[in-house]
């Protein structure tokens, strides 16, 4: 899908009504502090229901208010909207009919995002990368979700027999369901990764030509490729119930980054990583594209931070084949100025103290 229209009321400082976007590709100028990375998050929540700037979902409420709401149109005509009250309360529309589920909206809206934070949060654990690869996981194979939430349910019995000291058949029970889920979300998340590694190199070879052939992603499933889950649990199991928590499993798997065998962020510079992370979310919108015939959206915060003119003329060249909406925000005209087409297939705004207007 792609934004056609977009209704911001009371989402931080923002004040948008019916603001019509480019399908393909969509500018946003202002200065710091304008709203118009708050933009970017209005359309983050759109898609995963939180914000990548805050955990303190309270803080995106305009002070004089006590809700925000953040609707769309998209290009089918379908209207998605979500809007949520101070004490917490979320209300849902999908086409106007209540929906009760953040992942009802999340099937219709695939958005991931680039900012100057997001290489040191990839980098930095295996949280993001988590994240990063069960988002494209949700989108690209249909059955992970349900298989995942099984896998939460287990898991937590699991733990919770670890916890209060719960043994015998009851613990078995948990034990041998969790190594069975473990192994099918496993498999699939190895597949999916080769499958990302494949659709990697197309766009490496555009954004990071001089070093795309050096450059390997590692999937590490939750526990050793020469164990059996079975078994590790069993020589854990003391130590399991002494934290209160199971020390592997599908919920500890890895993707690392790496060239010629080192890690990316000891040998590629800053830019040079944000590159290599904008190929790699390029990559997984792509893969969401070909599965789903549904347009996810890219969202680039600050375009300007730590890249170079030829690196912005890259980027442009791969933009020109995506089947995606991309919108990319800029403080000064002339960050964007290698990567605004010829054609004028795009459209470009401006936002000052929270109002968004079109340029």
């Amino acid at each position: 899908m792609s934004i056609q229209k977009l209704y911001v009321d009371n989402f931080r400082n923002l004040t948008i009504h019916n603001s019509e976007f480019d399908p393909a590709l969509n500018f946003i100028l202002g200065d710091n502090g304008s709203g118009k990375s708050s933009l970017l998050e209005s359309i983050f929540f759109l898609g995963h229901g939180k914000s990548f700037r805050t955990t303190k979902l309270e803080n995106l409420v305009n002070r004089e208010a006590d809700k925000f709401t953040v609707a769309i149109k998209d290009d089918r005509d379908s209207q998605l909207g979500i809007s949520r009250h101070n004490d917490g309360k979320c209300t849902i529309k999908l086409n106007g009919a209540p929906a009760y589920k953040l992942s009802e909206m999340a099937k219709h809206v695939a958005v991931q995002i680039i900012t100057p934070e997001t290489f040191k949060l990839f980098f930095g654990g295996p949280k993001e990368r988590r994240r990063f690869v069960d988002l494209g996981m949700f989108h690209v194979e249909h059955q992970f979700a349900e298989l995942w939430r099984e896998f939460r349910r287990v898991l937590l019995q699991r733990n919770a027999c670890l916890r209060t000291g719960v043994r015998g058949q009851q613990y078995e029970y948990w034990t041998e369901l969790f190594v069975q889920q473990s192994e099918i979300l496993a498999a699939l998340r190895k597949q999916y990764v080769v499958q990302l590694s494949e659709e990697l190199q197309r766009w490496l070879a555009i954004l990071l030509p001089e070093l795309s052939e050096g450059i390997a992603l590692q999937y590490s499933r939750g526990w050793g490729e020469k164990h059996q889950l079975t078994e590790l649990l069993r020589d854990c199991e003391d130590k399991e119930r002494q934290y209160g928590y199971s020390s592997y499993g599908a919920q500890k798997f890895d993707v690392k980054f790496h060239y010629q065998k080192m890690s990316i962020d000891q040998v590629l510079s800053r830019g040079q990583q944000k590159m290599f992370l904008m190929a790699l979310t390029v990559a997984q919108a792509t893969l969401i594209f070909n599965q789903q015939q549904v347009r996810p959206i890219i969202l680039i915060d600050d375009i300007g931070a730590e890249l170079d003119t030829d690196s912005r003329q890259r980027l442009a060249a791969a933009i020109e084949q995506l089947q995606c909406q991309v919108f990319i925000t800029a403080i000064e005209k002339s960050a964007l100025e290698p990567i605004i087409p010829k054609h004028n297939k795009y459209k470009m705004f401006h936002v000052k103290h929270g109002i968004i207007s079109e340029v």
